[in-house]
């Protein structure tokens, strides 16, 4: 089982347009909070996604994020990498 983070930049976008992308990004399994050590869930930045214990190929993820950047009508600017451990600092405490 593979994990991966995505970072998608919508062009020329409003927050309407992420809002857009947020929910087309849930809609193929990706999530915008990471649970850390201290067992909070953290927001990721805007336009920052992860999915993990996926069985799909790292380019089936890609093509799931770029599918749903274009469903926003915006173009964007896609990455997604495989991952297996992750830290941060300065995210903001989910509000769910």
């Amino acid at each position: 089982m593979a994990n991966y983070m995505a970072r998608v930049e919508l062009h020329q976008a409003g927050p309407e347009d992420y809002e857009r992308l947020h929910a087309t990004m849930q809609q193929r399994g990706y999530v915008r909070e990471m649970t850390g050590e201290d067992g909070a869930d953290y927001q990721l930045p805007t336009g920052t996604y992860f999915v993990t214990n996926t069985s799909a190929m790292l380019h089936v993820a890609l093509n799931a994020a770029v599918d749903a950047a274009k469903e926003t009508g915006k173009s964007a600017g896609v990455i997604v990498t495989d991952w297996s451990m992750a830290r941060w600092a300065g995210l903001s405490e989910s509000e769910h």
